[in-house]
Parts: C-alpha cells; structure tokens; sequence
C-alpha cells in the first residue's frame, strides 16, 4: 500500500471525528430511551436534523438573494463588438499592388491597394483636350460678339449717312436739283438698310445671349467640361485605395492581378482602440437595467481573474428579431411564445483596453450592478470619438484638380483680346 499524504490523513481524522460524535449521540439516545422506542427515536432525531439543516440552506439562499444575487443580473450571451470598416473600389481596373497584410497596422491616408492606371490616365488626357477645345469655342463667342457688334456699328453709320442724304435730296427736289428717282431709290436704299441694320441687331442680341454675364471661365460650357475633367480626375486618383481610418487589416481578399470594379470588397480595417459589449438580456430581466449602471466583465480571452469595468451605455430600441432579414409573423395560428433577448450596449474603459486590448467576436460574461441607480430608459451615454473617424483623405483627393483646370484654360486663351468696341449710342444720337 503506498502512503497516505498530509490532505488524505487530515481527511480521515474528520471523517473519524465525526464518527466519533455520531457513536456518542446514539450511545446517548439508546442510554435514555426504552429497547423497543430506540429504532423510532433515531429516526425521527435524523428527520430533524435533515429538516432543520434545509430550512438553514433555504434561509441562507434566501438572504443571498435578498442582499446579492436581486442587485446583479449576468449573461454570457455577451459579446465585444467594434466598428469594422470595409473598404472598397470606387473605380473599374487590374489591381498592380498590394501594400498591406493581414494583422498588419495602418494608419489613415496610407496606401494599401494600387491599380492599373494607364486607361485613366487616358481619360484624364481626353478631358483635358475638351476642356482646351470648350475655352477656344467659348472665346469664338465672345469675338463673335464683338464681330456682329462692329457690323452693326458700319451698318448704322451708313444708315445715318443715306438718311441724312435723303433729307437733303428731299429739300432741293422741287428746284429740279435732283431727280424723283434718285429720291425713290435712296428711300429703297434706307428700307433696305434698316431691314439689315434689324436683322444685325437680332443677330447681336442672340450672340450676346450665349455669353451674357460670363466670362470665359465661368461659362456654362468651360464649366461643364472642366466637371468632366473633376471626374476624369477623380478616376485617376482613386487609382491608389488608401486607409480611411487607422486600424489593423482584416480579411483581406484582393490579390495582385484581380480585376475589381466598384464597390469590389477588398479588405477590412478594425480600430481596436474603440470597442464595446453588446450584452443580450433576456426581456424579463430588463425590468431594472438602466444606463449608467457599472458592469463588471469577464472575458474567456484572458481568464476569469482578469475583470473589465463597464458601464451601461443604453438600450437597443428593438429586439435582435425585429432587425432580421426575416421579421417573425406571429398572426398565425401555431404561434409559440419565445422569451426574446433585448440588446444592451456596455462601454469599455479605455485605460483598461490599452493595458488588455480585445478583439470583436469576444465571448465575455456580463454582470449588471441593478442596485445602483442609473439614467432614464430611454436617455443614451454613448460617446462616439468622431474626430477618428473622419476620412480627410477622401477630401483631399481633389486638391490638385483645380489647379489643373487652370493650367487648361490659361493655356488655351487667346491673350491678344480685341478692343471692346464703342457702345450703340450712335443711333439713338442721329435720330
């Protein structure tokens, strides 16, 4: 037989003791009991001892409710949950290179993912020549303004001259200075002239329209292709996928050599520096769960002893079914009742995540503190860090296309401008 150790020797000393005392307590009721009552007497002193130790157990179960289980509800259908940011093309092409890893950490405005640019590029060129081309026809209507107004400034001024030779002609006729038919034909002459001198104005007033109160680099034409030259741009650019926040790759799916088109996946980023628990609370068990109420939380990643403190951030305006992709009909006549859970969101302590970061997906067992008093059901304590979350990089992809629209249309101006002519007084002034 091998020997016992120090635990299995303590063991059977108890075990003996209480033999000991047991013997004794018989000894004791046999003594003081006649032959015949002592079976009886044993008996009833067990079912005693059993009852009395059963109503201890239920008291002290009692109390442990009362003072500490009805002031904690816990749940391990609970889970750490963070923003998963996927990231997708914007434009068609063949990707050429892929900067990034799995695991890998990026910061925002880094380039991760490069695709062919030569048909972009291409485009880009072509916007660029229609621009150069709405300038040069843009600019024809403003010399052609100034063309039609010139025109109509000779044709008033010989208008003037055969209306003033009219009147003349008219004074000497009766002395046979001049004849009737020259009098007849210099009428013909005027009629005809201002037929011309209308048909210019109409001509004028037409130009003038297409140009009225513009420049050349205001005008709806310059603008429109000077978009198309944005958009052209914009493909270019987009060439180059870059990381809209900071965070660790995640799923990354796109390979060299892929061809993508937009709104192709090609890989996550997950910010680790902003989680939460999103703790499923059976509905009978909503009853006294308020925001601002502290959590203690428990994650398997790291054990048991390690404990997270959170705080109830607010509740989850519907259950997890109402948000399916199939809502329950329960207007049916073999409807079952199902307890549902209720989605409840439990902030996580900074300091405490960036001595002991957690991943999204994370089993954790939630226990709400009920006893405490929290906020209103209804009010809310989340706290978005926004300033994290603003994609400045997409902003900025448009930075240098302005300036390239002006190096365009600067290019494609006729600098030599003709003099602006005088204004169309002169008519109004003879007559």
């Amino acid at each position: 037989m091998t020997p016992l150790n120090e635990s299995e020797k303590k063991r059977e000393e108890r075990g003996s003791q209480w033999k000991k005392w047991v013997r004794l307590l018989n000894r004791s009721i046999v003594a003081s009991t006649p032959p015949k009552y002592r079976r009886r007497v044993i008996r009833n002193r067990r079912l005693v001892l059993v009852s009395l130790a059963i109503l201890f157990l239920g008291a002290l179960y009692f109390l442990l409710w009362l003072f500490i289980f009805s002031r904690y509800v816990i749940t391990n259908d609970a889970y750490v949950i963070g923003n998963l940011v996927p990231l997708k093309s914007q434009v068609s092409g063949v990707v050429t290179e892929v900067l990034c890893e799995n695991t890998q950490l990026v910061h925002q405005g880094d380039v991760l993912v490069r695709l062919d640019r030569l048909d972009s590029r291409v485009a880009l060129e072509r916007a660029e020549a229609n621009l150069g081309e709405a300038v040069r026809r843009v600019e024809d209507l403003f010399f052609q303004v100034q063309v039609n107004r010139n025109r109509l400034l000779a044709e008033i001024a010989r208008l003037d001259r055969l209306k003033h030779d009219l009147a003349r002609y008219k004074s000497v006729v009766s002395y046979g200075a001049v004849s009737e038919q020259l009098v007849d034909d210099t009428e013909q002459q005027v009629r005809e002239l201002e037929a011309q001198v209308n048909q210019d104005q109409a001509s004028l007033h037409d130009a003038e329209s297409q140009i009225f109160n513009t420049k050349v680099e205001d005008h709806p034409l310059v603008k429109q292709a000077a978009s198309e030259l944005k958009n052209a741009y914009l493909d270019y650019v987009r060439r180059e996928v870059y990381a809209p926040v900071t965070g660790y790759i995640a799923n990354r799916k796109v390979q060299p050599g892929d061809e993508v088109r937009p709104d192709t996946y090609l890989l996550s980023v997950v910010p680790l520096d902003y989680l939460w628990v999103e703790a499923n609370y059976r509905e009978r068990e909503m009853k006294k769960i308020r925001p601002g109420q502290p959590v203690t939380i428990t994650v398997d990643y790291y054990g048991r002893r390690l404990i997270y403190h959170g705080q109830v951030e607010g509740l989850h305006p519907g259950t997890g079914s109402a948000f399916a992709l199939l809502p329950p009909e329960n207007a049916t006549g073999n409807y079952i009742h199902i307890v549902e859970r209720v989605p409840v969101r439990i902030r996580l302590s900074s300091e405490e995540l960036k001595k002991h970061p957690l991943r999204p997906g994370l089993s954790v067992i939630a226990v709400t503190h009920v006893g405490k008093k929290g906020e209103h059901i209804l009010s809310s304590l989340v706290k978005f860090p926004k300033e994290k979350y603003e994609a400045h990089v997409y902003e900025r992809e448009l930075d240098g296309a302005d300036q390239l629209i002006q190096k365009v249309i600067e290019a494609n101006l006729y600098k030599n401008r003709l003099p602006q002519p005088f204004p169309l007084e002169r008519k109004e002034n003879h007559e």
